[in-house]
């Protein structure tokens, strides 16, 4: 079962990358020059 799906192009397109807040945590997904994504704390 799949959840909800977002594109990628959504989230990139004002750059390559997005700051997460997850609970009291912050994340970056970056996207790399290789087209893969990074998850970082």
């Amino acid at each position: 079962m799949i959840g909800h799906r977002i594109d990628s192009r959504q989230i990139f397109r004002d750059g390559r990358e997005v700051t997460i807040l997850h609970g009291q945590e912050t994340y970056r997904l970056r996207l790399t020059a290789q087209n893969k994504l990074i998850l970082t704390k």
